[in-house]
């Protein structure tokens, strides 16, 4: 199911006013509809999730891989990372460094984590360990929005398009490989993008691998 923009905003704001009470809209909607799903369902499309990324060649052999911890009813990733580490893979979530800035911490199940200023887990390891974005191979990423050109809407935070805003600079795809994931409710016709915005080079919901590069050869 797709949803579209945001409905009620009114047409006399300025553009810019209306983009930003739009994005609020949709933030707030997608929010609440993925809080309210039961956790069977959740763990269910996380098997899906797990299904689309093995499809994935570079998934299955770059060596650093960069994830999220999940909250407030982001899909979990336990069943998609469980076997990297049988593969020689090394898996990574992201810390806050400073003013809009992530790096990304080695974490395996068990390891100990601290909250950061949000109430998110962080490994607790030294900065010496951190990887900056651009060591990262792959990175799977966090919305609560997107569309097949590779768009996304995430909390408004701007640490992800902050921290790999030199993918802007490059041709795409490049390392390292931005995977969103999301549950397929979260797509969006069209998604207006800002400046600053970083693009997905793939999305994956339970039922399918999005290319997002092919989306944009088509055009």
């Amino acid at each position: 199911m797709r949803t579209g923009t945001a409905e009620g905003t009114p047409s006399f704001l300025p553009p810019r006013t209306r983009v930003d009470a739009d994005r609020r809209d949709q933030r707030a909607r997608l929010s609440e509809r993925r809080q309210a799903l039961p956790a069977a369902a959740r763990i269910e499309a996380a098997q899906g999730v797990a299904r689309q990324l093995e499809r994935l060649p570079e998934f299955l052999v770059d060596a650093r891989i960069g994830g999220y911890w999940a909250v407030t009813g982001e899909l979990p990733l336990n069943v998609a990372v469980g076997r990297l580490a049988a593969r020689g893979q090394y898996y990574h979530l992201p810390v806050i460094a400073g003013a809009r800035r992530l790096m990304f911490a080695p974490y395996r199940s068990g390891d100990a984590l601290q909250a950061n200023r949000y109430g998110i887990p962080e490994p607790a390891v030294p900065p010496e360990r951190w990887l900056a974005p651009q060591d990262m191979d792959l990175v799977l990423v966090p919305l609560l929005a997107f569309d097949r050109r590779g768009h996304r809407l995430g909390f408004g935070g701007g640490y992800y398009d902050a921290s790999f805003a030199f993918l802007r600079e490059q041709a795409r795809p490049a390392r390292p490989l931005l995977v969103g994931v999301a549950y397929a409710f979260q797509e969006i016709s069209a998604l207006r993008a800002q400046p600053w915005d970083v693009r997905l080079d793939y999305v994956a919901t339970e039922h399918e691998l999005i290319d997002c590069t092919e989306q944009d050869e088509a055009r």
